[in-house]
């Protein structure tokens, strides 16, 4: 077969591609949880959501009603952290609703990582009431098959049990 000639799959010819085939957003996502702990799933979802903004907020929710593993502050100095050489993310922690954080700090949309149906039922309402509260329109990620077992929940309950966690960590964070 010559070079110039493509790669042929009977009737269909195969055109290489260096570059996936992805929509570019210019815009800013916002990307809100308790993230206590901060898991390689979440990790995830930000590194995809970078493929398709242009920056991504970290936006960790704060519940006085709610008895955190870790406080605001450990969260938000580890995720930091973890993400010091990245331009294109910002690390901000937040009370309130993740709709007004959303538009205070000039996201247009909100992204959301789906693990299960489960997740998608309870995420398309808050989608639904954050776009009639503001307009803001939400994009769901779905969990990299590998890591759909990973949960912030799992990693708590795991943890007061004193088994080690790491292989569900992003990489350097220490708990």
């Amino acid at each position: 077969m010559s070079s110039n000639k493509k790669p042929s799959l009977g009737r269909f010819s195969f055109i290489p591609c260096s570059k996936p085939n992805i929509f570019l957003l210019m815009t800013t996502a916002l990307f809100a949880g308790s993230f206590d702990p901060f898991t390689i799933g979440h990790a995830d979802i930000v590194t995809r959501g970078l493929r398709l903004f242009d920056s991504v907020v970290i936006a960790i929710g704060v519940n006085d009603k709610k008895q955190p593993l870790y406080t605001s502050e450990e969260r938000l100095r580890q995720i930091s952290s973890f993400y010091a050489g990245e331009k294109r993310i910002k690390v901000i922690a937040y009370t309130g609703l993740t709709a007004d954080v959303a538009k205070e700090v000039g996201a247009t949309v909100l992204l959301r990582g789906i693990r299960s149906g489960l997740d998608y039922e309870y995420e398309r309402s808050l989608a639904d009431i954050n776009r009639c509260l503001t307009g803001i329109e939400t994009v769901f990620l779905f969990t990299a098959q590998h890591l759909s077992h990973v949960s912030s929940g799992a990693i708590r309950e795991l943890i007061n049990y004193g088994h080690d966690v790491s292989g569900m960590l992003p990489p350097g964070f220490v708990l």
